[in-house]
């Protein structure tokens, strides 16, 4: 078996009102250097962000969300953050932000597989 690889990963999270600090958490993106893996999950539950923030349009989080998926696959319509190598795209992706949309502080790992440890946190965190 081969040697376990370093990772980074940061739980995605809804931030209606910022001035609040309250967030659900709605996806994780998931970043590997030496295995050239940058992964994003998600899930727009619209009946609980509903319930948590009536206000939210979930279908403009969607459409964010689609374009951070975008950057990670290094998409051409990914903008000129989607032209930037891996590594700038993850921290690009993960910097601090007061919008709706943020992501919490990046946390390491190990893994042979990141993208069944991208699957495996999604579930632990957003599921």
């Amino acid at each position: 078996m081969q040697n376990k690889e370093t990772l980074e990963f940061a739980i995605i999270r809804l931030v209606p009102k910022v001035e609040r600090e309250e967030f659900l958490n709605i996806g994780v993106i998931l970043f590997s250097k030496r295995k050239k893996y940058l992964g994003i999950k998600y899930k727009i539950d619209k009946e609980r962000i509903r319930s948590f923030a009536s206000e939210v349009d979930t279908e403009e989080i969607k459409r964010y969300l689609e374009a951070w998926e975008l950057i990670c696959k290094g998409e051409p319509n990914g903008g000129k953050i989607g032209k930037f190598e891996l590594a700038s795209r993850f921290r690009w992706l993960v910097a601090s932000r007061s919008t709706i949309i943020q992501s919490s502080k990046t946390h390491p790992g190990l893994c042979h597989d990141p993208e069944k440890v991208l699957e495996d946190t999604f579930k632990g965190y957003v599921l």
